[in-house]
């Protein structure tokens, strides 16, 4: 992945904070999760597609919002689903 922009990104008006710290899908089920990740869209925090349900992959299926953010300690990258980029 290359550190890119997208205009995706760009259109992105205002980032909003972690909803929480913790795939609320997977605590929901009573499943476990990988890494997390935010949608910069509306905040939701999601399991990465490492995760068996991917639920930050699923939220982007169901509601169009493409970028997401890594909420792992010490990560900062951003990513766009549609253009399969690292984001800047």
């Amino acid at each position: 992945m290359a550190n890119e922009t997208c205009a995706h990104l760009t259109g992105l008006t205002n980032l909003v904070d972690p909803a929480g710290k913790v795939c609320t899908l997977c605590v929901e089920v009573g499943d476990t999760w990988v890494h997390l990740r935010a949608c910069l869209d509306c905040g939701m925090v999601g399991c990465c597609d490492s995760s068996k349900n991917r639920h930050a992959r699923k939220h982007w299926g169901a509601h169009s919002h493409p970028l997401i953010q890594s909420i792992e300690p010490g990560e900062s990258w951003r990513y766009c689903f549609i253009d399969d980029v690292a984001v800047a």
